[in-house]
């Protein structure tokens, strides 16, 4: 695989308005790492391979144990390796990410509305939908993962 465009220096005034919704996200008040799960979920499901690489090594970084990331893919038959927060925040990056499939149904909605706030709700759809963006940048122009360009 080879890199096809290197969209930030391409156009880096997109890639900056894009780098202010990400550190805006950081700052949120959403803790780090399950911002972190979701981004890697929604690259997981996008097939974005450089955004995994990422994710993964963010998630290692903040501490997050090999057993648990490895089930990220199969969180839904983890049991009680996610708490009920990451839970539903995974369920609801999954459902907005296939909204095309879904349509992001009511009971899913209820589900996230009756664990996180407004804010925080909103604040997560922005993480899932800045995550949807960036792999499809990543994807369409073959961003290489770290791991691949050691190799």
């Amino acid at each position: 695989m080879s890199n096809r465009i290197d969209y930030a220096n391409a156009s880096p005034e997109g890639y900056k308005a894009f780098g202010g919704v990400y550190v805006n996200l950081q700052q949120c008040g959403l803790s780090h790492e399950l911002i972190d799960l979701v981004y890697l979920r929604v690259s997981q499901i996008n097939g974005c391979a450089y955004c995994i690489d990422m994710h993964s090594r963010d998630l290692l970084k903040l501490g997050v144990t090999v057993d648990k990331l490895v089930l990220v893919p199969v969180w839904r038959d983890a049991g009680e390796v996610f708490s009920t927060r990451e839970r539903i925040a995974l369920a609801w990056a999954e459902t907005v990410t296939r909204v095309a499939d879904t349509g992001v149904p009511d009971a899913d909605y209820a589900v996230a509305a009756a664990e996180f706030n407004d804010k925080e709700l909103v604040d997560l759809t922005y993480a899932i939908g800045l995550m949807n963006a960036f792999n499809r940048f990543g994807v369409t122009f073959r961003s290489i993962p770290t791991a691949a360009a050691k190799a």
